[in-house]
């Protein structure tokens, strides 16, 4: 498979992923597979499908719509957007990159996934006053 394909089938699966279909994840993942967003960095596949089965398991109807990519030689970027039901915090959605590196075989040897973990921390009644509060002293005053 050439990047171009794994590339554009990855993003198919990721906009349409379900519990049933990270097996089909997993056919595009190098087995040493490296996955860091905020929260998680871990190696391996069953490593990587864990941290998705959890964002199952921890949320409701998760979905993800990339809404531009780029390919670059044996690197992917992809632009995106999270949305999902999470407990305490209501409806809550998130935008991100995610940088995809391929191995010689034209499999994912790295998802790394950026984006700002403080949105989601500021939707936490306490902590998300105190957050508030501290942007407001760091804002430039204009």
């Amino acid at each position: 498979m050439t990047v171009d394909e794994c590339c554009n089938r990855y993003i198919e699966l990721f906009e349409n992923l379900t519990p049933d279909r990270l097996g089909d994840l997993a056919a595009l993942l190098s087995q040493d597979v490296r996955f860091r967003d905020p929260f998680n960095d871990v190696h391996g596949v069953p490593a990587m499908l864990r941290v998705l089965e959890d964002m199952f398991e921890r949320t409701e109807n998760p979905a993800f719509s990339v809404t531009h990519y780029c390919i670059d030689g044996e690197r992917a970027y992809l632009n995106w957007r999270f949305s999902a039901r999470v407990p305490v915090l209501g409806d809550w959605s998130v935008e991100g990159v995610s940088l995809l590196h391929f191995d010689r075989g034209g499999k994912v040897c790295a998802h790394l996934d950026y984006w700002d973990a403080g949105l989601l921390y500021a939707r936490i009644p306490l902590l998300g006053w105190l957050i508030g509060r501290l942007r407001r002293r760091l804002a430039a005053k204009g």
